[in-house]
């Protein structure tokens, strides 16, 4: 499973894609704001951004119709071959969907809730479709389920859309939508810096260097 880093935060990207540890980035206009990036800087912004990662760089746009969001769209497809354009799965954001890949630009429909969302989203053409776990579990249902149930919708009809689950409230969640086969997990900063930590690793190099230190 690809890992994503969720957010706009120039360093942390330029940081955890050194290390290897990413595949890509997503990112939106909330997250833009949190770092003080206005939406007449959000391009020269993901110019910073896909320069710092090799795979692809999701970006939401502002616009909420379609005619909008085609011109959001091709807008920002010109900043790197690597970007995707991240629309809201509604009326609106399907048709342009299918436009956008009509012209052989990539997208990602997000705020996904259901099976049926996900379908259209791949019936559209959608290079990713991006699942919310965490909402739909702080809405008391399963959002892994949806997991596993875009996860047979795409594979009984070969869709070539790639599932990207989203919205994470804990490590274990991160665990099952891999066992699951989701194909990316977006992941904020500070999730991401808990995938590799363990207390019993820390306590287990702790004993072993104390133990090393006794042998004179």
């Amino acid at each position: 499973m690809q890992i994503y880093l969720d957010t706009a935060n120039l360093s942390e990207i330029i940081k955890y894609s050194e290390y290897g540890f990413i595949d890509g980035v997503t990112t939106n206009p909330a997250l833009a704001a949190k770092e003080g990036v206005s939406p007449n800087k959000i391009v020269e912004h993901l110019q910073q951004i896909t320069n710092s990662v090799s795979g692809l760089v999701s970006i939401e746009v502002y616009a909420t119709t379609y005619n909008e969001m085609i011109a959001e769209g091709k807008k920002y497809s010109t900043i790197a071959p690597n970007i995707v354009i991240k629309l809201p799965t509604t009326e609106d954001g399907l048709r342009a969907c299918k436009t956008l890949t009509d012209n052989n630009i990539k997208t990602n429909m997000t705020l996904v809730f259901s099976p049926t969302q996900a379908l259209m989203a791949a019936k559209m053409g959608a290079t990713l479709v991006s699942p919310f776990v965490g909402r739909v579990e702080d809405a008391q249902f399963d959002g892994l389920s949806l997991i596993a149930e875009i996860r047979e919708i795409f594979d009984n009809f070969q869709f070539k859309t790639k599932i990207l689950s989203a919205s994470f409230r804990s490590i274990k969640q991160i665990s099952i939508v891999a066992q699951l086969g989701s194909d990316i997990a977006t992941i904020s900063p500070t999730l991401l810096s808990k995938l590799y930590k363990h207390p019993f690793t820390d306590k287990g190099l702790e004993d072993f260097l104390k133990t090393a230190s006794q042998v004179s």
